[in-house]
């Protein structure tokens, strides 16, 4: 911090937190700030001040994003929870996601609805480099959204580029991400065909019914295939 200031500036937060969050840009923040997420004061000339509490919000907002794959429309609820809570009994935002435990980072986060992004804010946001989004979106991973001349990313595609950033940091290339791809069309086909005579009838409630079918049959298929890759794991490190 330059001499006697309380406060960091843009590039100075941004030395500070990317030992712990590598990918870390000046344009996430910014792109951060212009969501709502963090408002840092500013200086007569337009310069952003970041006190210690604004940097310590950048980095639960962070860690959020992270560790538990959480949409900014969910991080904001819990900000919103927090700031209230400073005014009156006090909500600790580290300490709510520990109470919430495994469950919350094991469950997928709902995608934000009416999510709009161009390629340049979806690369801030996630930290994915503009170059990557582009090779996943030619094996079908994300896909863009939208006419012509006005194409963009939604929510579901922030949630997997989210997710796809930590194979990516393990040095998994994005071709290597096809199997899934194929997999989880042919699954989605498996569990259509399953519930589809619950679907074509027309009342309310069977179609309900059919929802929460292909609720539970996603939530064992996650479980199935956890308990099979993590008995083959097993094999091949005890035949190592």
């Amino acid at each position: 911090m330059a001499g006697t200031r309380n406060y960091q500036s843009i590039g100075e937060v941004l030395v500070a937190v990317k030992t712990e969050f590598p990918d870390i840009t000046i344009s996430k923040i910014r792109f951060l700030e212009s969501e709502g997420l963090i408002t840092p004061e500013r200086t007569p000339s337009g310069y952003r001040k970041f006190y210690v509490d604004d940097v310590d919000r950048l980095k639960s907002i962070l860690r959020m994003q992270r560790d538990e794959y959480l949409p900014l429309k969910v991080i904001k609820e819990r900000l919103v929870q927090s700031d209230a809570g400073a005014e009156g009994d006090g909500v600790d935002l580290e300490g709510q996601a520990d109470r919430e435990g495994a469950s919350v980072s094991e469950e997928l986060a709902e995608a934000p609805t009416g999510l709009q992004m161009s390629l340049e804010e979806m690369s801030a946001a996630t930290g994915v480099d503009r170059e990557r989004i582009k090779e996943l979106e030619s094996f079908g991973i994300v896909c863009t959204h939208g006419p012509e001349g006005g194409r963009y990313y939604d929510g579901e595609d922030y949630i997997v580029l989210s997710i796809v950033k930590d194979f990516l940091r393990h040095g998994i290339e994005p071709r290597h991400l096809t199997m899934y791809k194929h997999f989880a069309d042919r699954e989605s086909s498996f569990f259509e065909a399953l519930v589809a005579p619950t679907l074509r009838q027309r009342n309310p409630d069977a179609r309900r019914a059919a929802t929460q079918t292909l609720t539970d049959l996603s939530v064992t298929s996650r479980k199935f295939k956890q308990a099979l890759l993590r008995n083959a794991l097993r094999e091949h490190l005890t035949s190592a």
